[in-house]
């Protein structure tokens, strides 16, 4: 019994360890952009840094429709480093959106981040 509970120590040790080898600690998931005019693509950056004791690389960032293009750190963001992915959303259409943007690496699961707002005609945008 006493091997038993060490081994199960140990293993829980383990994974509270490794879990803090892959940390992405992102400053905002999701970003309201407010009201922006149609036409005019706006640009939201999602910030990052790497908690973790390994470096990330990011492999991909892909927008939920064609209407959201992305950019990345391309290079290892070593630990205690930031990086950054960008969401350029066209606006081409009228109305509330909710569009999202799915990251992932080399050390984490996928991340969802998410973007929103309200497009409206250029002319009623303050």
């Amino acid at each position: 019994m006493k091997v038993f509970k060490i081994s199960f120590l140990v293993l829980a040790f383990s994974l509270m360890s490794f879990a803090t080898l892959t940390s992405l600690l992102w400053k905002s998931e999701t970003v309201d952009v407010g009201e922006i005019p149609q036409n005019q693509p706006k640009q939201i950056k999602f910030e990052f840094k790497n908690t973790g004791k390994l470096d990330v690389l990011i492999t991909s960032a892909q927008g939920s429709c064609g209407c959201t293009a992305t950019d990345y750190t391309k290079t290892p963001i070593k630990a205690g480093q930031s990086g950054s992915v960008t969401a350029t959303y066209n606006a081409a259409a009228v109305g509330a959106f909710t569009k999202s943007v799915t990251v992932s690496t080399n050390v984490d699961e996928p991340k969802v981040l998410t973007l929103k707002g309200v497009v409206k005609p250029a002319e009623m945008v303050k």
